[in-house]
């Protein structure tokens, strides 16, 4: 682990000291986890935007016509 100084607002601060104290921990140690967890959906949605790219085109009709406007959005059911 690596030790870090940051600089908050003072009452970006005293949340931070009451949500340690609320979960039985350090602010240093708070701010670490939420730092993970953000750079952790960074990575997961990294992974996941080159997954979908990295697919192959589909064709939406077999038959080579595609569906109109108004079958894709169909509102009928929601009015």
């Amino acid at each position: 682990m690596r030790n870090m100084t940051i600089t908050l607002e003072s009452d970006v601060a005293r949340w931070a000291r009451i949500r340690a104290a609320m979960e039985s921990t350090s602010v240093s140690r708070l701010v670490g986890r939420m730092l993970k967890e953000q750079m952790l959906k960074e990575q997961n949605y990294e992974k996941a935007m080159i997954n979908y790219f990295l697919r192959k085109p589909q064709r939406i009709s077999k038959s080579g016509k595609y569906p109109g406007r108004d079958s894709l959005h169909d509102r009928k059911n929601l009015r």
